[in-house]
């Protein structure tokens, strides 16, 4: 092998390396320009950026909000504290009876009305005519007889004497009416409660307020001096009179929850009784709902209420209608007089 033949073979060699190492190091720029583009490479959006974007602006939303000062809802002690001034006890003497006789049917009547309007009273029906819905004076009424108020006072809590109301205007289909109070110092400063512009929907906080069991309920809550003097006679008028006398003249309030709302009556879960049909049944803000008017025996959430939104075109009757001359003076001139002493206890 000559001289310039070995010369040549070291140089292949050379060559040969070079080119397996230049290949080696292509290799390892690609492996490594696509670990740099796996690692560091943005990842396809795919909508994820709006996605952050959104539930940030979500997030400062609910930070702005829970920084802004919340409404403070009224509780059932602040409702009855700031109302019962205006919440009142109806106490009255019904008579049903054909002419020329003495009067089949004589009874004494308590419910809760409560003021709308000055000089006006909201109420149900069966308080203001206390023979409606009642089936023994609705059968002597088709048969002629002739029912009538012997006497309709209301009490109300702050006052010693109790104010004379007369109907004003009755609901033809439904179980509300207007009584009129007579004016006086007192009654020109009682403030009309807030009728709700809206029904509420089911599931609503409501409190109902007005006078459970009537005189006996008042009797009850009465300091013991009181009750024991009077506990045998907490269904009369001179029970009553000195309950105003003593100041006890005071509402109840339950609450619950409202059930449904179907039409114009409303279905709720707040405890009442009898004495408490009238009384008004506020929503969470304080606002009137409803009247109450009557309850299911055996049954927790079937006490039934009417919408307000039907007191309101009895309300528009009532202020049209002149005010009435005082019963009561017309009663005193004929020589009218009221006994207790025979009523039912």
């Amino acid at each position: 092998m000559s001289e310039n033949d070995l010369q040549q073979q070291p140089d292949e060699i050379c060559d040969t390396w070079q080119r397996f190492v230049q290949a080696a190091l292509g290799v390892a720029m690609l492996v490594a320009t696509g670990l740099l583009l796996h690692f560091y490479a943005p990842a396809p959006d795919n909508g994820l950026k709006e996605q952050v974007a959104q539930l940030n602006r979500q997030i400062q939303v609910l930070k702005e909000q829970q920084q802004q000062p919340q409404p403070q809802l009224p509780s059932t002690i602040s409702i009855l504290s700031q109302y019962r001034g205006s919440i009142g006890y109806i106490y009255g003497v019904y008579r049903v009876g054909m002419p020329g006789q003495p009067p089949a049917i004589r009874a004494r009547i308590s419910g809760t009305a409560f003021v709308v309007e000055p000089g006006l009273l909201a109420t149900n029906r069966h308080v203001a005519e206390p023979w409606y819905g009642d089936s023994e004076a609705t059968a002597y009424i088709k048969k002629g007889g002739t029912p009538a108020l012997e006497q309709l006072l209301a009490f109300f809590p702050g006052s010693p004497t109790p104010v004379d109301v007369t109907p004003v205007t009755v609901s033809s289909h439904g179980d509300l009416a207007i009584l009129r109070m007579n004016e006086t110092a007192f009654t020109r400063q009682l403030t009309p409660l807030p009728l709700a512009s809206n029904t509420a929907p089911p599931g609503e906080v409501v409190t109902v307020v007005g006078y459970p069991m009537g005189i006996a309920g008042m009797v009850a809550k009465s300091p013991t001096s009181v009750y024991e003097r009077l506990a045998y006679r907490r269904a009369d008028i001179g029970a009553a009179n000195e309950l105003a006398a003593l100041s006890l003249i005071r509402p109840s309030a339950t609450y619950g929850h409202l059930g449904d709302v179907v039409g114009d009556k409303l279905i709720y879960d707040a405890p009442t009784a009898h004495g408490g049909s009238g009384g008004p049944v506020f929503n969470s803000r304080g606002e009137v709902i409803g009247i109450n008017s009557a309850y299911m025996d055996g049954f927790s959430g079937g006490t039934l209420g009417v919408s307000v939104s039907c007191l309101k075109p009895l309300l528009t009757v009532a202020e049209r209608r002149p005010i009435a001359p005082d019963p009561k003076a017309s009663e005193d001139a004929a020589g009218t007089s009221v006994s207790t002493a025979s009523l039912p206890q």
